[in-house]
């Protein structure tokens, strides 16, 4: 039997990241993933009816689109079948008065629009995009690149050089502002704040966290000029492509292989072995799982006292709640400009952000949560049969333990099929109050709680996507936790990758594609 170079446990984007780098250069690579398919939050079912393809997590594909992974594996992956689909209008939001913003990918149309909305919106908006664009190659080494490292150190010392000490700690500051600070200083216009408002909770912060403003400015940036691209055929068609790359290359990628230790002599790494006893030989092993998971399971044979208390203390982040729904036609909304927009939010601003945010982290269902509804038929029309339509919504303000109801109507206190449908009801109240005839041209729904993806996903502790809770102490330098800056695991040959580490969640491959580079991928 051919000896396996490097083992990598689950099959997310990160893990395909690392393993298709891998394979890439010759080594020998075997994925493990314990579900039945791989991909990880990149599955795509019809969850509602037939002919219905839902994306039942993740969706939009933006922050792989910019990334360093898709730069370097992009036609390869175009050769497996990976197609994006995209569309002029990437975002926009939508207030309960019915009137709404739309951001274009062309900006000196958002410039003139936000100008009309309030005098001097505009110019503000092309300084912030503007600023993030001139910075980017300063600014994407810190979010995405190896932060303990001599390239980082010499990076650091030439923006010294250029800005002053004083220069760059003030570029710190101002990284540091929260997105309320930035929105309400900057914008007169309520809607171009709301536009922007929900975005950071596709971050895991709220518009009170730390450093949300630049990852604010940073969106408003991607979005601009990226776009939200949505994978043909859905998400799922991204890990099969994934999956056949990475076989092309003599990797292999085995699902239903749920994988219970890695195991060691003398700390350092010798293989892994299955919850059915076998045991498979490797010097290297790549785990993209969350804290608990590795330490409390995978290496808990370990004598680790001091990882195995970070990892009891480390916090995961609100939970997630996805909503779906099959359309017997195309969606009309009561506001036209809406059509062909690819990510619409459903939100009041700042302030209407904050609060369902805030009752969310308090375990509270929010009283008026914040609802991102995605049309990804109107960028790929396959989703759906000919004149079907479909709606991905996604509510990033759920409770993870249920403590009660902020507007006092819904009782369970657990994720059960009652409660679960109880809270996509009221979702669906605020939904249908913007889409004429909602109930006429619904044909089916199906409702994920956090405790659903969870199920689905062990990685999604308590529904949380993005790995832990993002706040400033569990981020960067500190991510998981803060002896991480000591530069990695005691375990030699093993590798700690997925949204739990530097630099986080999303689909961007970032924390796959480091690993594999550094194991010379």
């Amino acid at each position: 039997m051919e000896k396996i170079n490097h083992i990598i446990i689950g099959s997310g984007i990160n893990a395909l990241v690392a393993a298709a780098l891998l394979t890439r250069k010759g080594k020998r690579v075997l994925v493990l993933e314990r579900a039945p398919v791989a991909g990880g939050c990149m599955r795509t079912e019809e969850c509602t009816l037939p002919g219905f393809h839902h994306d039942v997590m993740a969706a939009t594909f933006v922050l792989f689109l910019t990334s360093p992974a898709f730069a370097e594996l992009g036609d390869d992956l175009a050769r497996h079948g990976l197609e994006f689909c995209h569309t002029r209008h990437p975002t926009a939001v939508l207030r309960p008065d019915g009137s709404a913003l739309v951001l274009s990918t062309d900006r000196t149309a958002n410039i003139a629009r936000f100008n009309e909305l309030a005098a001097g919106d505009g110019d503000r908006h092309a300084a912030d995009v503007g600023t993030i664009e001139s910075d980017a190659g300063f600014l994407f080494a810190l979010l995405g690149g190896r932060l303990w490292s001599w390239p980082t150190l010499k990076l650091l010392i030439g923006q010294a050089r250029r800005r002053t000490l004083q220069g760059l700690a003030a570029w710190f500051g101002a990284a540091m502002v929260p997105a309320r600070g930035w929105l309400e200083t900057s914008y007169r216009s309520p809607l171009v704040q709301a536009l922007w408002a929900p975005w950071v909770l596709h971050t895991g912060l709220t518009p009170e966290s730390t450093y949300s403003g630049q990852m604010g400015k940073v969106i408003a940036f991607a979005l601009e000029a990226a776009g939200a691209p949505v994978v043909k055929g859905g998400a799922g068609a991204a890990a099969r492509a994934f999956v056949s790359y990475i076989e092309e290359k003599g990797g292999t990628v085995r699902t239903g292989a749920d994988v219970e230790r890695i195991l060691t002599t003398k700390g350092r790494v010798t293989g892994v072995r299955l919850t059915t006893g076998e045991e498979i030989a490797s010097q290297s092993v790549l785990a993209s799982v969350a804290p608990g998971q590795l330490y409390g399971r995978l290496l808990d044979h370990l004598e680790l006292p001091e990882e195995k208390g970070a990892a009891r203390a480390f916090r995961h982040g609100r939970g997630n709640f996805q909503l779906h729904y099959a359309l017997d036609r195309v969606p009309e909304w009561t506001t036209p400009v809406l059509q062909d927009v690819a990510l619409i939010h459903l939100a009041d601003g700042i302030d209407s952000v904050s609060k369902s945010a805030n009752e969310a982290e308090r375990g509270l269902f929010p009283e008026t949560p914040t609802i991102c509804v995605g049309q990804p038929h109107r960028l790929d029309p396959s989703r759906a049969p000919e004149g079907k339509a479909i709606l991905w919504l996604q509510i990033p303000d759920a409770p993870r333990v249920i403590k009660g109801d902020a507007a006092g109507r819904i009782e369970g206190r657990d994720w059960d099929e009652e409660t679960r449908e109880a809270f996509a009801d009221r979702i669906e109240a605020i939904l249908a109050r913007h889409i004429k005839d909602f109930d006429a041209i619904k044909l089916a729904r199906r409702a994920y709680s956090p405790a659903d993806l969870q199920k689905m996903n062990m990685n999604l502790v308590g529904g949380d996507p993005y790995g832990g809770a993002c706040s400033i102490d569990q981020f960067f330098l500190w991510r998981p936790f803060p002896q991480s800056a000591k530069g990695g695991s005691q375990v030699h040959g093993f590798h700690h990758i997925g949204a739990s580490i530097h630099p986080g969640p999303g689909l961007g491959g970032g924390s796959g594609y480091l690993a594999a580079k550094a194991l010379g991928g």
